[in-house]
């Protein structure tokens, strides 16, 4: 507010009392949309981890040769094919964990 209303005259910028009004009411809306929108943000729990991920589908980013990365549910995941190739863009699901790393197979 001070920078409006000290700024803007330095500058040769001038507001009629209702404009000004207007622009501290616009900025006040502003910041608590952005508020509530980061409020809840923070809130939402991780759509992906561990324990949900098995079932779950994705595609290859790196190729699994036996191992490589998966994207799902855009996150990039360490994976293991069991010994098989798969190429990158080819969609796998995942049917287990091993530590941190995921075990996929082709989804056919």
């Amino acid at each position: 507010m001070a920078v409006v209303l000290w700024g803007l005259p330095r500058l040769g910028i001038h507001m009629p009392l209702i404009g000004l009004i207007a622009l501290m009411a616009a900025l006040a809306a502003f910041e608590v949309i952005t508020y509530q929108i980061g409020s809840r943000a923070l809130k939402r729990k991780p759509v992906a981890g561990l324990s949900s991920m098995v079932g779950s589908k994705g595609k290859v980013v790196s190729p699994l040769d036996p191992e490589g990365l998966v994207k799902i549910k855009g996150e990039l995941w360490q994976s293991s094919s069991g010994g098989r190739r798969i190429n990158t863009g080819e969609e796998v699901i995942v049917v287990g964990q091993d530590g941190l790393k995921l075990i996929v197979r082709k989804n056919e």
